[in-house]
C-alpha cells in the first residue's frame, strides 16, 4: 500500500512575483514528481502571503483610482491567489511528469476552510501578508487604509490580518475522491479561503489561515502517513543563528513543548510549523511529521536529513 503524504510548501518554493514563481515552481515540481515516482500519494498545500498581498493591493488601487473597479474583499483575493498559484504548480508538475515518464493526473482545487467566527484571533490580527515596507511607508498606509502593520523579524513591516484556526475543510470529500484516484492534488492554498457559517450559508472573511495548520488539518482528515513541511532550512534548530546553534534530527512532543517555552522558535517562521506538526502528531494514530528544506525533501523522506517530529 502506498504511503500518503501532505506537503506544505513554504514561500521559498514560490517566489514573490509571477515571473519568479514560474521559474521556481519548476524546481518545486521536480521534487514533487520525484516523490510521486517513489509511489507516494501526494497532496500539496502552499502559502500565498506575497501573492495575496499583491492582488489585494492591486485591487485596492484599481477600486480607489480612476478605474473605479468594484471593491474586492480579501477572501476573493485569496481565491484568486489559489487559482494562479495552483495553475503554475499543476502546469509545472504536469510537464515534469512528462519528462520523467510518469502518468498521473494533477489538479489544483479552489478550497474553502471553515473557521469559528468567535475565534479570538479576530480580536488580535497577527498574520503577515503582502510585501515588506519601511516604518514610514507602513504608517502612511495605516492612516490611509486602516490596515494594521507589524515589524517582521527585522525584515521590515507587513500588514497583519486575523489568523483563526481551521475547523473544517469544505471540499474534503472531493479531495478524498481525487486522492483515491491517484491524482496529485493541490489544495488549501494559502491555508484555504476562510469562511464562516451564517444564516445565509458560508461567507468569506478578511483573514488568513496558517497554511501549515491547514495542511496539518488536511493530513489528519486524510489519515496521512506523514505531514511534510518544506521551508528554507534543512533542520529545525535551537539557538538559531547563534554560535551555539544546534540542529535537531528528532523532536519529541515533550522536547518541542520545552523549546517553545524557552522561546527557541520565532513566531513568524518556525513556531507555527512546529506547532502544526505537534498538533498532527498528537491527534494522529502514530503518524510522524517532517520539517526540512525543499532541496533536501527526497533524502529527508529516506531519513538522511530533516527533523522528524514524533
Amino acid at each position: 500500500m502506498s504511503k500518503r503524504i501532505v506537503i506544505a510548501l513554504g514561500g521559498n518554493a514560490l517566489g514573490n512575483t509571477p515571473d519568479q514563481q514560474l521559474k521556481l515552481v519548476r524546481g518545486t515540481a521536480k521534487v514533487i514528481v520525484d516523490m510521486a515516482k517513489e509511489g507516494y500519494e501526494i497532496i500539496v498545500g502552499h502559502g500565498n502571503g506575497p501573492q495575496v498581498g499583491m492582488i489585494n493591493l492591486a485591487m485596492d488601487y484599481a477600486a480607489n483610482g480612476s478605474a473605479g473597479t468594484p471593491y474586492m474583499p480579501f477572501a476573493e483575493c485569496g481565491a484568486m491567489s489559489q487559482g494562479y498559484i495552483g495553475y503554475h504548480l499543476q502546469q509545472a508538475i504536469r510537464e515534469e511528469m512528462k519528462k520523467q515518464g510518469l502518468e498521473r493526473d494533477v489538479v489544483a482545487l479552489v478550497t474553502q476552510v471553515l473557521v469559528d467566527s468567535n475565534d479570538d484571533a479576530f480580536n488580535h490580527p497577527t498574520k503577515p501578508v503582502g510585501m515588506f515596507y519601511t516604518k514610514e511607508q507602513a504608517e502612511k498606509i495605516e492612516k490611509e487604509k486602516g490596515f494594521i502593520f507589524t515589524e517582521d523579524a527585522g525584515r521590515g513591516y507587513r500588514r497583519v490580518v486575523p489568523s483563526p484556526l481551521p475547523v473544517e475543510i469544505i471540499e474534503l470529500n472531493v479531495i478524498k475522491k481525487l486522492v483515491k484516484d491517484n491524482t496529485i492534488v493541490i489544495a488549501t492554498g494559502g491555508g484555504g479561503i476562510p469562511v464562516i457559517n451564517t444564516d445565509n450559508g458560508l461567507k468569506g472573511v478578511d483573514a488568513v489561515i496558517d497554511k501549515d495548520r491547514s495542511s496539518a488539518k488536511l493530513a489528519l482528515d486524510l489519515n496521512a502517513d506523514m505531514l511534510v513541511i518544506l521551508t528554507a532550512v534543512d533542520k529545525v534548530c535551537i539557538n538559531y543563528n547563534k554560535p551555539d546553534q544546534v540542529e535537531l534530527s528528532e523532536l519529541t512532543l515533550d522536547d518541542a513543548e520545552k523549546y517553545i517555552k524557552e522561546g527557541q522558535f520565532a513566531k513568524g517562521s518556525m513556531l507555527p510549523k512546529v506547532e502544526a506538526c505537534m498538533d498532527f502528531v498528537r491527534k494522529s494514530n502514530g503518524a510522524k511529521a517532517l520539517i526540512t528544506s525543499l532541496e533536501k525533501a527526497a533524502i529527508a523522506l529516506k531519513g538522511q536529513t530533516g527533523t522528524i517530529i514524533k
